[in-house]
């Protein structure tokens, strides 16, 4: 019965391309920002670093590419949520009470095929990113960087899909869950540092930044993508720290294992939470 649901919400999503187009609309305008704007502003001082030098190009495309997979991770979760919305306003949610479906399945197969469509449009969305670096004059990922970047694709799709669903859990109406997309397509973009790099804002928004998961995923992609580039050990930290690819807590770089502690805690959070507002609502799914 969950694999029946699982099937339905994929094939409802891909089906909508309007749906696909949006939920890719927030990755779409950040790389557009960044071909028109923020490229050569970024760029600009780069090539002075005596690590980097002549790979500069090379480095910041890693760098704005690994952030819009991240972002990928979570703004396709919340266009895969809309389903369930959908269903609740449309009272589909009625029809599936009467059937042999129990309400744990119904929150498993939407909590499932919203990851699945999260990893089938990051992973799409990874290999444009390649596609894009290798046109302007980069290379590929090594075999190992690659299998490094599909787990690190998961755990950031499986802990954005736990915060998007204690999100949508709270929201009632579909103009509530547009609302919600529009601001998190618009937020993306500043909680992984891409079109203000961390190091250039305030103390205070540099700390609320680093309590999103999103952005702890966007460091640790970037950190596999850019050491590719260029030996980071031999990168300035206070100029990885300035564009996010290292967070620097109580002055010390944080360590890759609390990264992960971060995604998974999270996740963890915020499924629970998720579950036990919808567990006491009347017309739950």
């Amino acid at each position: 019965m969950i694999g029946y649901l699982i099937k339905r919400n994929l094939r409802i999503f891909f089906r909508d391309k309007a749906s696909v187009f949006f939920s890719l609309l927030g990755v779409i305008i950040i790389i557009g920002l960044y071909v028109l704007f923020l490229g050569d502003m970024i760029q600009s001082g780069v090539s002075s670093i005596p690590a980097i030098g002549d790979s500069s190009r090379f480095m910041m495309d890693s760098w704005i590419m690994a952030g819009v997979v991240a972002a990928a991770s979570i703004t396709t979760c919340m266009g895969a949520f809309g389903i369930m919305i959908d269903d609740n306003v449309n009272h589909i949610i009625k029809d599936f009470k009467v059937a042999p479906i129990k309400n744990w399945q119904m929150v498993l197969g939407y909590i499932v095929s919203s990851i699945l469509i999260g990893l089938v449009m990051s992973l799409i969305t990874f290999v444009l990113a390649e596609v894009y670096i290798v046109v302007y004059g980069g290379e590929l990922l090594s075999f190992i960087a690659i299998v490094k970047m599909l787990g690190l694709i998961i755990l950031s799709v499986s802990s954005s899909s736990a915060l998007v669903f204690f999100i949508v859990s709270l929201i009632k109406s579909q103009n509530a869950f547009g609302t919600a997309s529009t601001i998190l397509g618009t937020m993306i973009g500043f909680l992984t540092g891409i079109y203000i790099p961390i190091g250039s804002l305030p103390k205070a928004v540099q700390t609320v930044i680093k309590v999103f998961p999103v952005s702890h995923a966007a460091v640790l992609l970037r950190q596999t993508m850019m050491n590719e580039v260029v030996d980071l050990d031999l990168v300035p930290e206070i100029f990885l720290a300035s564009l996010g690819v290292k967070f620097m807590v109580f002055d010390k770089a944080f360590p890759v294992w609390g990264h992960i502690l971060v995604l998974v805690s999270s996740m963890l959070l915020f499924y629970g939470l998720a579950i036990l507002v919808v567990s006491k609502k009347k017309a739950t799914v």
